[in-house]
């Protein structure tokens, strides 16, 4: 039988030679079946992994169109290369992404357009530009104000930003007990205290909040109050009405990490507590990994403070990754991915729910990860060195752990990168080692 991979691979390395420009219209599957001596099965397959590569585009009632411009063959393969199919890093690439987002910059790649992103650039950015990023970055009915914004190179250099600016080495900011890996990093370098707070399926418990405090005050709090890394809980309206009170109550500040926000409606604790919180979000995740601006939205009482950090810790954004996340922002482009995403994320959800069915599952059914919980005797760490031995990358819970309590038994999937056909390979293949029940083959 035929391979479809490696007719699209064929075509793909016409598209590079330039021998189908772009615009060439495909013939239709049945002619293109039979032309090749395929079945037209084999055809629609093609077809559809040209799509998923952004390299044709269909209109109804046209048909097929060669989109992409000639590049090299080897950035045109199919995924199935050599290495783990990685379930590791939450990321998602679409398959005209990349396509789409070559077109709407190429409008930046002018000499004029080029120098004026060149001049070093201030944490608070432009005027415009800073009321252009509150309006985007609105979500259920909350918005900062233009004057509240300031801009830096990721959205992790605006975590580690408002650490810098809210505590001073052995100072304790609490965290959920499993949280985003980064925050331990920047913590050690920084010689802050994080102090691990009890979660159950609505977030940080408030009582878990109050009793880290009353032990030894606590400067601020970092959390993930939708879709959160790594089980995927979301904070219900009571829960979040809590916690903005005990924040007032205790005169303690808020980090709130709202990168995955844009995979859903709910309106972030900074609506609640607007005095006592600082957003952070960025373009990576709803974009592309490449494009890293980071978005802060401070208090006002704080805007300096943070500005002031931003800039001495060299955690500023670059003029043109600026110009350049504007730029998408503005024309609408970030927002239809962002859209896009997460239809994409649900149906890969659903595609994991499928494969794992009748597994110790958690998770937000609009997130692109899932926590898999393990049953004896394996132990997350055992467990993912034996999914890498079988070409699978996950994240042991481990690397999400703070402190000393042993971490609970599981492993986080990250679902967004993987091609569908990979995605279930990938999940086939845990699934199989969770059924087994049998860590020998790890030494």
């Amino acid at each position: 039988m035929t391979d479809f991979r490696s007719i699209s691979d064929g075509i793909a390395a016409e598209i590079a030679s330039g021998a189908l420009p772009a615009g060439t219209r495909l013939p239709p599957q049945r002619q293109f079946a039979f032309e090749r001596g395929i079945a037209v099965s084999t055809a629609s397959r093609v077809y559809a992994e040209l799509t998923r590569r952004g390299l044709v585009s269909g209109e109804v009632g046209r048909g097929t169109f060669i989109r992409a411009p000639a590049t090299s063959v080897a950035a045109l393969r199919s995924e199935d290369a050599p290495g783990p199919i990685n379930l590791e890093h939450v990321f998602s690439v679409l398959p005209h992404q990349s396509a789409d987002l070559a077109a709407s910059l190429a409008t930046l790649i002018t000499p004029a357009a080029l120098d004026a992103a060149s001049p070093p650039v201030r944490p608070v950015g432009s005027a415009e530009g800073r009321a252009l990023a509150a309006q985007f970055f609105t979500r259920g009915g909350w918005k900062a104000g233009a004057e509240q914004v300031l801009f830096t190179g990721a959205g992790r250099q605006g975590i580690a930003a408002a650490m810098a600016a809210l505590a001073r080495p052995g100072d304790r900011i609490g965290v959920e007990a499993l949280t985003y890996p980064v925050i331990k990093g920047i913590a050690a370098r920084l010689g802050i205290t994080l102090v691990p707070l009890a979660v159950d399926a609505d977030g940080v418990r408030p009582d878990a909040l109050v009793a880290a405090h009353q032990a030894a005050p606590l400067c601020a709090v970092y959390l993930q109050t939708v879709l959160q890394s790594p089980l995927g809980h979301t904070m219900g309206l009571e829960r979040r009405g809590a916690i903005a009170r005990l924040l007032d109550r205790h005169d303690i500040i808020a980090i709130e990490d709202a990168v995955y926000g844009f995979l859903c409606d709910e309106a972030p604790l900074a609506a609640l507590a607007p005095d006592r919180v600082i957003l952070v979000d960025s373009l990576s995740k709803r974009v592309a990994p490449g494009l890293t601006l980071g978005f802060v939205a401070a208090p006002p009482a704080l805007v300096e403070r943070l500005a002031r950090t931003i800039r001495n810790g060299a955690w500023t954004a670059s003029g043109l990754a600026l110009a350049m996340a504007l730029h998408v922002i503005g024309d609408g482009l970030a927002g239809r991915l962002g859209a896009a995403k997460r239809v994409d994320a649900a149906a890969r959800q659903t595609l994991a729910r499928a494969v794992l069915r009748g597994l110790d599952l958690q998770g937000d059914p609009r997130a692109y990860h899932l926590w898999l919980g393990l049953p004896d005797p394996w132990t997350p760490e055992r467990f993912a060195m034996a999914a890498a031995r079988n070409g699978v990358a996950v994240s042991p819970a481990s690397a999400f752990a703070v402190g000393p309590d042993p971490a609970p038994n599981g492993v986080r999937l990250a679902l967004g990168s993987p091609s569908p056909d990979r995605l279930t390979v990938a999940l086939e293949t845990l699934a199989r080692l969770v059924g087994d029940g049998d860590d020998s083959q790890v030494e």
